[in-house]
């Protein structure tokens, strides 16, 4: 089958440049990947893989909560370089660092 209609993409460059070794190294083009990727969502009736809202586990959501307390907190100690920040951390009696 001939290859007639033209799709155009705009994508970021490095994305482009990151698929382009990607596909390369599988010996495809861009375009052979993107035909792929047309070919098998048309025989799926859909995206061929799963299509999902990234959700945090309990662990990493308890994680993003203390991050954003702690960015929000005005008491919150700060440090401007990993030697203060390990200085602290001994004081507090913890010489294993």
């Amino acid at each position: 089958m001939s290859r007639s209609a033209i799709l155009n993409l705009r994508i970021e460059p490095e994305i482009k440049a990151g698929v382009e070794e990607l596909f390369g190294s599988f010996g495809l083009t861009v375009t052979d990947a993107v035909n792929v990727f047309l070919r098998q969502s048309l025989m799926r009736g859909g995206f061929p893989f799963e299509v999902v809202r990234y959700k945090p586990n309990a662990i990493t959501q308890a994680a993003i909560a203390e991050a954003e307390r702690l960015l929000c907190d005005p008491t919150a100690k700060t440090f401007t370089s990993m030697d203060e920040l390990r200085a602290d951390l001994l004081s507090d009696g913890d010489d294993e660092l």
